[in-house]
């Protein structure tokens, strides 16, 4: 099976068991844990930190004890390397957030299928194996 790499709000739908996160991407991210090929971005636990600073996530622990907790489950964190901060650097037409071009990078130096719902990256035209997060 192809990695799979959760986006940060994939990430926390499938914790959380938000229904955001539908059926058939809940089923690709249980059958890649399962063979040890869930990823997550180093990203996406700044971002997750980010989030609860700013009081748009609410956590019932540290973000320290959440990533802990998140890796224990057989979540592999792929840390920021040169080759993709350079890859986000150079996706032609992709959107602007950092955050965004670090974990697509990050899917795309390591082969992975990015599961995400954010509409515009569904929607960029460039060479990215992506799921939609809702399916």
């Amino acid at each position: 099976m192809t990695a799979v790499l959760l986006d940060t709000h994939a990430l926390v739908w499938l914790l959380e068991g938000d229904p955001n996160l539908g059926h058939e991407a809940r089923r690709l991210a249980d059958m890649a844990v399962r063979e040890d090929t869930l990823l997550v971005s180093a990203m996406t636990f700044w971002e997750v930190a980010m989030l609860v600073q700013r009081r748009r996530l609410v956590l019932v622990q540290p973000v320290a004890n959440w990533r802990h907790n998140v890796l224990e489950l057989g979540i592999a964190e792929i840390p920021v390397s040169g080759d993709i901060g350079i890859l986000a650097t150079e996706l032609e037409d992709f959107p602007l957030d950092p955050a965004d071009r670090i974990i697509a990078a990050t899917a795309m130096v390591h082969g992975a299928r990015l599961i995400t719902a954010d509409a515009s990256i569904l929607g960029w035209k460039g060479q990215l194996s992506r799921y939609d997060a809702h399916d």
